[in-house]
């Protein structure tokens, strides 16, 4: 078995199998959670230890320290699955190894913003428009380098169209210093401008702003 690290850039390539596996990860990759526009017109960059990829079932499966980036978007995984369907919908599995998480990054629409998420596994649901962090999960929102928020659960939700995320807490989130698998959140509102009234940078509007849904249950203090 050939346990070379395999590496591939995606740009400007005709090949039509390969064609075919970047379809379907910039899919994956493409409009999660408010990304920057240009991200889906930046190539995409995959390295990993192998690469399957069976055209019948439109399956691309990546193994071994696997790292995608696509402008600003970066996951990072011991496995990554990718599948498109009939229709055109892409759906994207991210797991983790025994000793490092699945992990999501991308820059949020037109701010200094940057939502980073971790989980043993992330689903992404591009029909839905929906991303899953699935056992042990924290999602968390950075100002520039400063933590704004951060939400812990076994599973997090986080729904692109409403702009909403539903956090879950159980067995599968205790830990020793959470031993009730309670949902805990640290959640940071947005800076008010001076009251001198000088001009500031205009803050994220509502719209931007990332807030829980009515279904967030169960924070800790």
């Amino acid at each position: 078995m050939n346990t070379a690290p395999f590496h591939a850039s995606f740009a400007g390539r005709s090949c039509g199998r390969l064609l075919a596996i970047v379809v379907a990860c910039s899919g994956l990759l493409g409009g999660v959670l408010h990304a920057e526009t240009a991200d889906r017109d930046k190539p995409m960059h995959a390295e990993a230890d192998a690469l399957r990829y069976d055209d019948a079932k439109q399956l691309s499966v990546f193994t071994g320290n696997v790292v995608i980036t696509k402008g600003t978007i970066v996951i990072r995984g011991g496995r990554v699955e990718v599948r498109q369907d009939s229709q055109g919908n892409q759906f994207g599995v991210v797991t983790g190894t025994p000793t490092e998480q699945a992990f999501f990054r991308q820059k949020r629409e037109g701010l200094d913003e940057y939502i980073e998420g971790v989980a043993d596994r992330i689903d992404y649901n591009g029909q839905a428009d929906t991303v899953r962090f699935e056992q042990r999960a924290v999602l968390r929102r950075y100002r520039g380098a400063t933590l704004a928020d951060e939400t812990a659960g076994s599973l997090i939700v986080y729904n692109n169209v409403a702009e909403t995320f539903t956090v879950d807490g159980g067995p599968a989130n205790r830990t020793a210093s959470n031993p009730s698998g309670r949902v805990r959140a640290m959640l940071t509102p947005t800076p008010k401008p001076p009251a001198d009234g000088k001009p500031q940078p205009a803050p994220a509007t509502d719209k931007a702003t990332l807030r829980p849904s009515g279904q967030l249950q169960g924070v800790g203090r």
